[in-house]
């Protein structure tokens, strides 16, 4: 049993600002080179009927659109969810497949610190960054790994 978990941070948006309606917020011109950066990497590694799912807010959903595949949007990632929403949407860890995940801050780092049982509450995500984490079993043992972390900026 083999299940790949990729959370992928939106990338860089426009600042939130009082009265503003987070949820239409936009990538920056910046955060639309880190998502095409990240996207042209990303498109070379995953697995063909990779599920794509994706917060429904307009920033994650202009980086889902970089990656040129089908996706489909689920409130379990908009900007207030926790953690475990984040897992049960992926379906982890019985999930079948690679799950892409594209979502926000803290609930990403949550959901990543909780898998690999961090001592934190969360773990740092930079803006447009992914974490590719797998679970696997080994000789009886559930193991999760990190199998890449992968930054717009270093790519």
């Amino acid at each position: 049993m083999t299940m790949d978990l990729i959370f992928w941070r939106h990338a860089e948006a426009e600042d939130w600002t009082e009265g503003c309606d987070d949820m239409q917020r936009s990538l920056t011109a910046r955060g639309e080179k880190q998502a095409k950066r990240m996207a042209t990497w990303l498109d070379r590694q995953l697995p063909d009927g990779t599920r794509i799912i994706c917060s429904p807010a307009r920033r994650c959903e202009q980086t889902a659109l970089a990656l040129g595949r089908k996706y489909k949007l689920r409130s379990e990632l908009a900007p207030d969810t926790t953690a475990e929403a984040l897992l049960g949407a992926a379906g982890w860890p019985n999930g079948k497949s690679v799950v892409l995940m594209i979502g926000h801050q803290p609930s990403v780092g949550q959901a990543i610190s909780l898998l690999l049982g961090l001592k934190q509450d969360s773990c740092p995500v930079r803006k447009g960054a992914l974490w590719w984490i797998r679970t696997r079993e080994r000789d009886g043992d559930v193991q999760t790994v990190v199998v890449t972390v992968q930054s717009p900026e270093l790519l």
